[in-house]
């Protein structure tokens, strides 16, 4: 890729980190293809936990598991009741864009931004700015829902005014099938248009810079070796290494809202 690799553990900030710093900045304020892979971490600053650390959701509620899964949303009543009075805590719709959020926006405003490929469901990019066309959303959004019978689907509100007027587990309208959060369950097939587009950005970036992802969800982590692999510069930034750290041209470990920052300003 002709970079020199610089990985490194996570360090304070000193002159040996800020020069880590300011090299990538360089190298994406030069790049003019760049796709972001972002996943919970991003997120964590806005008060969003994480699922799988040690206060992420699935640690500390056994059931937000079986929430997420498929076949146990689809067989238990229960469950999915469950599931719609999580949907309706406020503190899933109260959570705000936080700096790395908008430096992200940064890129979009200078014409280089070829997409950002997001693992997270919470609509956070496009409430700091990003443009909703140049979003993949893998895992797909929690601010919609959708009929698992028919597939037509709508504002997540909707549903929730139904929930909070009495109804425990509503159905749908149109068709009387079930609803979910048009996010993807486990056991459920991710969409196929949108692998095709993460592909497609990812082999056409000339800069990946993954952000708050362990990078151990596939498809999603895939995007780094595709663009790896295409010939793409590597930027992961994270609060700990990765899986993919051997493959970076750069690894940043530390506070992720404060390093996206520096790198876009």
């Amino acid at each position: 890729m002709g970079a020199t690799r610089c990985p490194f553990e996570r360090l304070p900030m000193t002159n040996e980190f800020d020069r880590k710093i300011e090299e990538t900045r360089n190298w994406i304020q030069k790049a003019r293809r760049i796709v972001v892979l972002s996943g919970a971490g991003i997120s964590t600053d806005s008060g969003i936990p994480d699922f799988r650390g040690p206060d992420g959701i699935w640690t500390k509620n056994p059931d937000a598991e079986k929430m997420a899964t498929l076949q146990c949303y689809v067989s238990d009543p229960e469950v999915r009741k469950k599931a719609w009075l999580f949907r309706m805590e406020p503190g899933i719709w109260d959570a705000e864009p936080n700096a790395g959020h908008h430096a992200l926006v940064a890129l979009e405003e200078r014409g280089t931004l070829l997409a950002i490929v997001t693992q997270n469901v919470d609509g956070l990019h496009q409430k700091a700015g990003i443009s909703p066309e140049k979003m993949i959303e893998i895992h797909g959004t929690m601010a919609e829902y959708v009929c698992l019978g028919c597939d037509r689907g709508g504002p997540m509100e909707e549903t929730l005014e139904r929930v909070r007027a009495g109804e425990e587990d509503p159905s749908c309208l149109h068709c009387g099938g079930m609803l979910k959060s048009a996010t993807i369950a486990f056991g459920q097939n991710l969409v196929a248009e949108d692998l095709f587009r993460m592909e497609d950005v990812s082999r056409n970036c000339d800069l990946l810079l993954a952000v708050g992802s362990t990078l151990t969800v596939f498809p999603a982590a895939n995007a780094v070796p595709i663009a790896a692999d295409s010939g793409a510069r590597i930027v992961i930034v994270n609060g700990s290494p990765t899986e993919m750290d051997s493959l970076a041209d750069c690894v940043l470990n530390g506070s992720i809202s404060e390093i996206l920052s520096k790198l876009t300003t």
